[in-house]
């Protein structure tokens, strides 16, 4: 099954099929078959938080809303990340009268963010699922003026019938890992055919821009990552206060956007940190805010003194791990500390985006794996001269440096920011594109 968040390796029970000249008809027999499941695999997903009961109807290509008259602007993405990016974008779409924005996303986090963040005449529906019927039913429904992918959001049912239809088509803000790309050069057939769909792709680096054009696509060209674009997280200024005011001089240990198998890791530095920095606060910010419960458990089962924001505590001083099991709150956090670890780096998962601290002066730390924002690590962990842990002891000889020496992570801090903003450029290229395809579409 490709993946919905991110180009990765195909399974190999299809690698063979997926590489002759029957890839694309393999796939759709594939989801022919999940089609008479999906309704059973969607009530499972919605008992376990993973979608919302009341708007199943949309994964299954059914709207829950009418198609607003004017020109509509598709915009989908996976999830948080893509979404959130996306916003400037939909933002200066909206700037001409007479358009409305569709947002499609796959996750419930997503669909939250969005209810909050949309401006007005833009609106969320959740992605359809990649069977013909739902895809069918979805474009008969919506009928884009364009449609925008953003990063690397590929499922052929939606890609090739949109194209059908001669909807234009850009990928914006596009991402492939190298080892994204390796897989996807075992399935070159089916890879060829939904790039080339495309009529513009706006890679976020040279390696994604030359990875893309082996693959198949045309009019590829490098405009940088909408991410450094992106406002700096929201916050609410009173939460920021009563969180300084409850942790007033201490130390602050954050890490954010933590993942399963990170935070064993990083409460054993916490554990070793305390010996030195008896008074220091770890703050966890899982990426994930439904696991709160299990990360205090595992606080507690350390010996730590542990709250957890979710039950509206904040921290008092003998709470050594807080854990900020919240929705949309990281502006706070970044804000509030002068350093932070990004999670998804300790495994190979791939990192967070670091232009979220960076934008806010935040000193930026991160374990060995990056590549889901390689360039962008690079250019900012270069800006600072350190930032990279390989092994843990580098992790808390790192970590204990910039809580001895606060003038040091403030002065990282400055040199990140300057860094992040050098890399903005995107949002222009990106409406320009747009601006063109929907030119070019309203004289077809």
């Amino acid at each position: 099954m490709i993946s919905k968040t991110k180009l990765r390796p195909l399974p190999t029970s299809v690698e063979t099929g997926m590489a002759s000249g029957g890839a694309l008809a393999l796939y759709r027999g594939m989801w022919g078959f999940a089609s008479v499941l999906a309704p059973l695999m969607l009530r499972a997903r919605a008992g376990r938080g993973k979608e919302d009961p009341s708007r199943i109807e949309e994964r299954h290509g059914r709207a829950s809303r009418a198609r607003p008259d004017g020109t509509l602007v598709w915009v989908h993405g996976a999830s948080v990340g893509e979404s959130i990016a996306a916003l400037p974008l939909v933002g200066a779409l909206l700037e001409k009268p007479g358009r409305h924005v569709l947002v499609t996303t796959g996750t419930v986090t997503s669909a939250q963010l969005m209810a909050e963040r949309l401006p007005a005449r833009a609106f969320h529906q959740y992605a359809p699922l990649d069977s013909a019927g739902a895809v069918k039913r979805f474009l008969d429904h919506w009928r884009p003026d364009l449609a925008l992918f953003v990063e690397s959001e590929f499922w052929p049912n939606l890609i090739l019938k949109t194209r059908e239809r001669q909807v234009p088509m850009a990928l914006i803000n596009a991402r492939v890992s190298e080892r994204s790309f390796r897989g996807w050069s075992r399935a070159s057939a089916l890879a060829r055919v939904l790039l080339s769909s495309f009529d513009a792709c706006l890679a976020q680096d040279d390696a994604t821009a030359s990875r893309l054009t082996r693959l198949g696509a045309k009019s590829v060209r490098v405009s940088g990552s909408l991410k450094a674009d992106a406002p700096p997280l929201p916050v609410d200024e009173a939460a920021l206060d009563a969180f300084n005011t409850a942790v007033g001089s201490r130390p602050v240990f954050l890490a954010a956007s933590t993942h399963p198998g990170e935070e064993a890791i990083l409460l054993d530095v916490a554990l070793k940190l305390r010996k030195h920095y008896p008074n220091v606060l770890m703050v966890l910010v899982p990426r994930h805010p439904p696991r709160g419960p299990e990360i205090e458990a595992a606080a507690l089962a350390k010996g730590f003194e542990t709250q957890r924001r979710s039950t509206g505590a904040l921290p008092s001083p003998p709470t050594e791990v807080y854990v900020a099991d919240t929705l949309g709150e990281l502006g706070v956090f970044y804000r509030a500390a002068p350093f932070a670890f990004l999670g998804g780096s300790l495994i190979e998962h791939g990192g967070q985006n670091p232009l979220e601290p960076a934008r806010l002066g935040t000193a930026v730390v991160t374990g060995p794996h990056t590549h889901n924002f390689e360039d962008i690590f690079r250019v900012l962990l270069e800006a600072q001269g350190e930032g990279r842990a390989q092994t843990t002891e580098e992790l808390h000889a790192l970590v204990s440096r910039l809580i001895d020496d606060p003038g040091l992570a403030r002065r990282l801090g400055e040199k990140v920011r300057a860094a992040a903003d050098a890399l903005a450029g995107a949002l222009k290229d990106s409406i320009d594109t747009a601006e063109a395809l929907l030119a070019r579409h309203a004289c077809a």
